[in-house]
């Protein structure tokens, strides 16, 4: 659970299961039902224990260190994943929960580099939750994505998502032997990263995300400053390197989108389109324009016919 004391909003997410063979990539097996009782019995209950002792944690302090260090805070989070447990650890290795598995937690805690990645997201949703009391706002509050379709939505549109077809996945690296061919579509909820000035807005500083992008740090940053052309304005606490410290671009407005064309670059993983077989690689995927069109409309009319 992340709180925002300032807004008095909320937001949560369950625990990262990890790589390899999942629920949260589609993945219908033993082993993938058997890690989430793994979480709920074991990690769930000592990360519990380790935060009751430390008291809250600051999120965007983390993720404002992590982008410095080269994450992306979307697809690499592996620095602000090591920032949440060092800061964890000393309440770790003191807790009092007896457990013939806790060499299986403490082995699943340090090689999880995904961990810090829903931490994030449920810090990017109480924090738009927040945007979202701001009455007849154009800056997107949700974006979301399942495979199929593509929605977003602005402050006062609590019910109304705005759809379009989900993309393909366009800026992708595959495992061995897979490829578009056997891809699903953009899909997730993660995308709300992209919200609050984490993913594609701080691509400039991770040399992961160039990886994906042909491997040129100005590629990086070209997705940076298309970002910048689409936002409202620009973090005081998440800070580029790159760019001189400046700040990430930060709340996608939807009249820039609109006027430029733009949509927002989402950085993220892909799943197999049907076999269940999960994760097949990972990528930059762009917003179709269709959906923040349909928005801007319904806000113009709304507007209007007052």
């Amino acid at each position: 659970v992340v709180a925002v004391e300032q807004g008095g909003t909320t937001a949560c997410s369950s625990l990262n299961q990890g790589s390899g063979a999942v629920a949260w990539f589609g993945v219908d097996s033993d082993a993938a039902i058997e890690r989430l009782r793994f979480l709920r019995d074991e990690v769930g209950p000592v990360l519990a224990e380790a935060l009751e002792r430390s008291g809250p944690v600051d999120v965007v302090s983390l993720a404002a260190q992590g982008i410095a260090m080269g994450d992306d805070v979307h697809m690499r989070v592996q620095a602000t994943t090591n920032l949440l447990l060092r800061d964890l650890l000393p309440h770790l290795v003191r807790s009092g929960r007896g457990s013939d598995r806790v060499g299986e937690v403490a082995d699943f805690l340090s090689t999880n580099h995904l961990m810090f990645l829903n931490v994030a997201m449920a810090a990017a949703r109480a924090l738009t939750e927040w945007a979202g009391e701001v009455p007849d706002s154009s800056v997107v509050t949700s974006m979301a994505r399942n495979g199929t379709t593509y929605g977003v939505r602005l402050p006062g549109q609590l019910q109304q998502w705005h759809i379009a077809p989900a993309p393909p996945v366009q800026d992708a690296l595959y495992y061995p032997g897979q490829g578009p061919e056997t891809s699903a579509p953009d899909i997730g909820d993660s995308a709300v990263l992209e919200l609050v000035g984490l993913g594609g807005a701080a691509a400039a500083n991770s040399p992961a995300v160039a990886g994906f992008l042909g491997g040129k740090m100005s590629d990086a940053a070209a997705v940076t400053a298309n970002m910048r052309r689409i936002c409202a304005g620009t973090s005081t606490r998440l800070r580029l390197p790159v760019l001189d410290n400046q700040g990430t671009p930060l709340g996608v407005d939807v009249r820039k989108v609109v006027e430029t064309g733009i949509t927002p670059a989402v950085n993220t993983g892909i799943v197999h389109a049907s076999d269940g077989s999960g994760q097949v690689g990972a990528g930059v995927a762009h917003a179709p324009l269709a959906c923040f069109t349909k928005a801007l409309q319904d806000l113009d009319h709304r507007l209007s016919s007052r």
